[in-house]
Parts: structure tokens; C-alpha cells; sequence
């Protein structure tokens, strides 16, 4: 028997149906897995079984059952017995899915009051086993952490303790590792594997990493434009896949590499001895009795038309380093940007160097404006550094930046709510790029893009860089991408520099027993799915 059936179901937004005639079938205990590119339906369908989807979409067809309940009929009360009860799920973007008024612990205490009567000390110790289980660092620290303190990593952890809250039989998982390192991705699906042996708890996973589904799936779906072209068993599907969708999937990966950078190419951002310390305050006072050493001293350079690779685990500081590059977060130390010293900039002076200086988030949909459409958050910047253009030029600029980046001109005015995770992120790296800027942090800008769109990705970041001699420093847990994109690789460990060098010789024979751990993690994964 089924604990969730999924029959015929079709999802609408308007009269523009996203989702058609959808079937499938999770048993007890047995993973499932949804794949196909950003926008092909995956997630809806996911959000559909929960009747968790956004106001603007409705089920237009179909029929769901959950553990013997009728989703689409249900009334509010069993709604809500399904929803954190028998089913748990982790959502892709964790930063709009954590309170940000509300600390950790409240957040994932609340998932379990919600439905069992636990309090006091119990449960503040069954909060602290989720999280620890989850895999969150120093656990007892973080308990009174708001999401803004944790790095994605970490956030997405806890949205992992709060799904399993309540020993759910269906844990739906809509990209649950997408913002954690490789080390950390293999200690999470491990984690989420034994439990699913250990509680008899069905999955359904969402993801476009074919390496996971390769090995955590015992099914597979496959989706494109809305409808399952091809599902069968994992091993069966890998190795004689029928529909030219899904031979094109598995065939695809970031290939090549960077064009050479000139020997006589110049500086174009540089860092001597930076530092980013967090103080730890505790008390009625708030008085501070330690620090979070963030960023360690660590110093880099990037030339023009050269990509510099950060790597490391969650919460080791690239993100907060990049950052401080950009003079985002405050720092001690050098910082210098063509030739010039930062660090006595004031904001005002400091405003005419920032279209030369751009960064592409992490999150995609928090860092878009709901209120904007793509067109306008994309000329947005336009209009600050260039506001003698003419509306019209500015409108011929936008369609430029979504025609590079893959997205059709006529989507300009569309809201980021009416676009996929990786639309949402071609957008932010159209922003960025709008500008011609010299310098461009990318945050993990492939961490939600399934892997033809990685691909593509990564062929117009380096067609830009040789086009236009940007200079990229890249942050990435996907060492996959890293290897393809980057001439030089530096490596973090807790804010300070563990090995860095060239990314072919790092890549191939990582000195540090770190780096190897690193690589092992990465590559031997990838090798499951015949990257």
C-alpha cells in the first residue's frame, strides 16, 4: 500500500497550467526521487502533496492521498495533523523559511510543541538532540543564534532538526543539501538515510544532483516542462535511460576549463591580514566574553581575467570574507581595489567604486525584491550609476542581461515569486552583470541550478570573463564547478587558509589532510554518477 499517491495532478497558474497530469507513488520506508530542470514542475508537485502551494497556484486536476487522507479535500485540522506530523519538509531556501525575529531554538522547539506536549528541559534536550543529529557545530552555543548569524549551511540544518521534529513517515526534502559543503552533504544524506531505515520513513527528494539520486534513490521521476517523461527504478533508469530528456540529464556536467589569465594582467583586488571577529555576548549586560574569529588573517589577490576559487565547510568564512572584499561587512586589515585603499572610504566616497564591485548572493529570493519585477531589479542599478540613460536604453540593457544569462527578454515583467530557484538566481547574475563591473563575488551563484543550467552557467561566466577580463571570486561547496571555473583555489578552515594554489595541481594532489577530505568528499560522489 501507498503512504502517499499522487494521481493526474495538474497545477494552474491563471489559465497557464505548470504542472499536467502528474502520477506517481511513494511506499513506506522507500525513497523517491523528483528531477528535471528549474521550472519543470518538481517543487510544486512537492508543495502540492501538502497543499502548501503559493496563493497565485491552484490544483486544477488530481487527486493525492497522504497516509490514507485526501490532501485536496482535507479540512484545516487534518491539514495540520500532516504537516509536521506525518509528513516533515525541508524547504529549498531556508533564509525565508527561519523567523528572523525568532531564535533557532524557539523555532525548532515550536515544530515539536505544535504537536506533542513537551516542555521545559526535555525539551530544550530534545532540541539539542535534532540539531546535533542535523549536524549543527557547537549546538548548546547556537541555541540562542538568529538565522542571520548561521551561514546557509547552518541554516539549512536546522530546517532539517525542525522537519524531523516529530519522527515524521515522509520527509519531503526539496533540495535539502543544496547549501552545504561536500562533506557535510554526505554526513546530512547519511544522517537522513538512517533514519529513514531506522524509523521506516518514506523520502521524496527533490534535487537536481543526479550523483544523490544515483545514491540515495530507489526511484526515480523525471520531469521537464511540467510532466513525467520517464520514472523507474534508480539503477535501471541510470543505466538504459529511454527518453532523450533524460539521456541529456545524465549526460551533463560543467566541462572545461578557463581561458589562461596573461602573465602581465593586473591587480585588481587584493587583502593583507583580514580579519572579521563577531563578539560573543552573554549576560543580563550583554557583556562581551569572547569571539567568533569569522576571518583570521587571511590575505588574497585576484588579477584581472582570473577566477580565485573559495572553498571550505560551512561556517568557514568564505561568504564572510567575500564580504568584507566588497567593504559589506565590517574588517581589519588591507583592502585595496584597483590600486586603492578601502578601509578609510567613507559610504559616500565609497559609492562611485560600487558598479565596479558586484555580488551575487547565496539566496536568490531573499536578496530579489517581491515588489519588483525582474526588469526592474535588474535596471535598478542602472538607474543609480547611470541615470542619464534613456528608459529606452535601459530597457534594451535588461533584455541584453536576461537574453546572456538564458532567460527570455519577455520575462522582464514577471515578479520573482512567478519564477523557479534557478530563474530566480539567473536574475541576481543579471544584476550583477548589467553593470560591466571589474569584480564580481559569486556566493555559491550555481547552488540552486540544476545541472544543464550549471553547465550553461558556467560558459557564460567565462565567456564574460574573457569577453570583458572580469575578475571572480568564486564561492562554492560544488568543487565539480569549482574545477571548471577557477584558475586558483583557496581553501578555509575556520576563517583561516589551510592550502591554497593553482586548481588543477590543488585539485589533483591537495597537500593538507583537509584539502584530501575536501576532494574525497567532492569527487569520489561525483564518480558514483560517471562525472
Amino acid at each position: 500500500m501507498s503512504l502517499l499517491s499522487v494521481e493526474n495532478l495538474s497545477i494552474a497558474f491563471g489559465e497557464r497550467r505548470v504542472v499536467r497530469d502528474v502520477s506517481f507513488a511513494l511506499r513506506p520506508g522507500e525513497t523517491l526521487a523528483l528531477v528535471g530542470e528549474s521550472g519543470s514542475g518538481k517543487s510544486l508537485s512537492a508543495l502540492a502533496t501538502l497543499r502548501l502551494l503559493p496563493a497565485a497556484a491552484r490544483v486544477v486536476g488530481g487527486r493525492i492521498t497522504l497516509d490514507g487522507t485526501d490532501v485536496l479535500g482535507a479540512g484545516e485540522a487534518a491539514l495540520r495533523g500532516l504537516r509536521g506530523g506525518t509528513a516533515g519538509m525541508v524547504f529549498q531556501e531556508p533564509m525565508t523559511s527561519l523567523n528572523p525575529l525568532h531564535h533557532i531554538g524557539r523555532q525548532v522547539a515550536e515544530a515539536i510543541t505544535l504537536h506533542g506536549p513537551l516542555a521545559g528541559d526535555a525539551l530544550r534536550a530534545r532540541v539539542l538532540e535534532l540539531l546535533r543529529q542535523a549536524g549543527l557545530p557547537r549546538a548548546e552555543e547556537r541555541l540562542g543564534a538568529y538565522p542571520h548569524q548561521l551561514s546557509g549551511g547552518q541554516r539549512q540544518r536546522v530546517m532539517i532538526a525542525a522537519a524531523l521534529a516529530n519522527n515524521p513517515k515522509l520527509l519531503i526534502a526539496d533540495e535539502p543539501t543544496t547549501a552545504l559543503d561536500v562533506t557535510i552533504q554526505a554526513q546530512i544524506l547519511e544522517l537522513l538515510a538512517d533514519l529513514k531505515r531506522r524509523l521506516g520513513m518514506a523520502m521524496l527528494l527533490i534535487t537536481h544532483d543526479l550523483a544523490i539520486v544515483r545514491r540515495h534513490a530507489d526511484r526515480v521521476v523525471v520531469m521537464r516542462d511540467g510532466e513525467a517523461v520517464e520514472q523507474g527504478e534508480t539503477a535501471s533508469l541510470f543505466a538504459a535511460p529511454r527518453h532523450p530528456y533524460t539521456q541529456m540529464l545524465l549526460a551533463t556536467e560543467p566541462r572545461g576549463r578557463p581561458a589562461p589569465v596573461p602573465e602581465d594582467a593586473p591587480l585588481v583586488a587584493e587583502a593583507e591580514a583580514l580579519r572579521v571577529h563577531f563578539p560573543i555576548r552573554r549576560g543580563l549586560l550583554r557583556r562581551t566574553v569572547g569571539f567568533v574569529k569569522a576571518v583570521d588573517g587571511v590575505s588574497l589577490a585576484v588579477r584581472e581575467g582570473e577566477t580565485l576559487g573559495l572553498v571550505g565547510e560551512s561556517g568557514s568564512g568564505k561568504t564572510t570574507l567575500g564580504l568584507a572584499l566588497l567593504r559589506l561587512e565590517g574588517s581589519e586589515g588591507a583592502i585595496r581595489f584597483e590600486g586603492r585603499e578601502l578601509q578609510p572610504l567613507s559610504r559616500r566616497a565609497l559609492r562611485p567604486l560600487r558598479r565596479r564591485m558586484q555580488i551575487v548572493f547565496q539566496d536568490p529570493y531573499g536578496s530579489l525584491s517581491p515588489r519588483l519585477s525582474a526588469g526592474e531589479i535588474i535596471g535598478e542599478g542602472l538607474e543609480v550609476h547611470e541615470p542619464g540613460l534613456s528608459r529606452a536604453a535601459r530597457e534594451a540593457a535588461v533584455a541584453a542581461a536576461l537574453e546572456e544569462v538564458g532567460l527570455e527578454p519577455g520575462m522582464a515583467g514577471r515578479y520573482p515569486h512567478e519564477f523557479s530557484g534557478g530563474q530566480r538566481q539567473r536574475i541576481a547574475i543579471a544584476r550583477a552583470l548589467v553593470l560591466k563591473p571589474r569584480l564580481v563575488v559569486l556566493d555559491e551563484p550555481t547552488s540552486a541550478l540544476d545541472v544543464t543550467v550549471q553547465a550553461q552557467v558556467v560558459e557564460l561566466l567565462r565567456a564574460l570573463q574573457a569577453r570583458h577580463r572580469l575578475a571572480y571570486l568564486f564561492i562554492s561547496h560544488d568543487l565539480r564547478v569549482v574545477r571548471a571555473l577557477a584558475h586558483r583555489i583557496l581553501v578555509l578552515k575556520d576563517g583561516r587558509v589551510v592550502e591554497e594554489g593553482e586548481a588543477e595541481r590543488l585539485v589533483a594532489a591537495p597537500r593538507e589532510a583537509y584539502t584530501r577530505a575536501l576532494m574525497a568528499a567532492a569527487f569520489d560522489l561525483r564518480a558514483e554518477a560517471g562525472a
